[in-house]
């Protein structure tokens, strides 16, 4: 099963980012090491958002990392959520048996 981390950012979020830079790639570095994290990213045009793909039976290494990330931890986050998502095709996709 995958699941979606969608992050909505504050306005500044590019330029105040910086300092807590290093610390989130590491985070999301360690997921993607214990195949938690599948692909991670901000949106562009505007830098509003971030999406974070995860793997697992259940949402839970996407809440947690999110309550672990300095992004969030230092506001440059204004909210977070998690939605199941079910894959169909691709590489790794996990369909769930009927609703293909």
């Amino acid at each position: 099963m995958h699941y979606l981390l969608f992050y909505e950012v504050e306005a500044q979020y590019v330029e105040r980012r910086k300092p807590f830079r290093e610390k989130h790639l590491s985070l999301a570095r360690e997921a993607y090491d214990r195949g938690e994290l599948v692909l991670a990213g901000a949106l562009e045009e505007p830098a509003d958002q971030a999406v974070l793909v995860f793997s697992g039976s259940a949402p839970g290494a996407a809440e947690a990392f999110a309550k672990s990330d300095p992004y969030v931890q230092n506001g440059l986050v204004k909210s977070w959520r998690v939605r199941k998502w079910n894959t169909v095709v691709g590489d790794g996709a996990q369909p769930v048996q009927g609703t293909s």
